[in-house]
């Protein structure tokens, strides 16, 4: 889990925990609980609004394409792998690692 998910998720957890706080402290006033509940509830989607906003703008930021250069679309393969003789004469090739990459793409 990346760091900013993590306290991504604290401050939700902390949010829903004052949002429940909030709602059971009650008053002696009979009625009273669904506006507790109300107030709980928006807080909770306020919350998850400005977090979800918070993340979704950072995600954006990764990435600069002023020089028109991005990143192309994902590849994946074999990489490292080479082949030898063995004493036998035989040729042995080796797969390498599989992973996956991207390549410049610049227009």
């Amino acid at each position: 889990m990346s760091p900013m998910k993590a306290v991504m998720s604290a401050l939700l957890a902390l949010t829903l925990v004052l949002g429940l706080t909030a709602v059971s402290a009650s008053d002696a006033e009979a009625g009273s609980r669904g506006r507790g509940v109300a107030a709980g509830v928006a807080a909770g989607i306020i919350g998850l609004g400005i977090l979800g906003a918070a993340a979704d703008a950072r995600a954006h930021d990764r990435y600069d394409y002023e020089d028109r250069c991005y990143p192309g679309p994902e590849e994946c393969g074999y990489r490292g792998g080479g082949c030898y003789e063995n004493e036998y004469g035989d040729e042995v090739c080796r797969r390498g690692r599989y992973t996956c990459w991207r390549n410049q793409v610049c227009d």
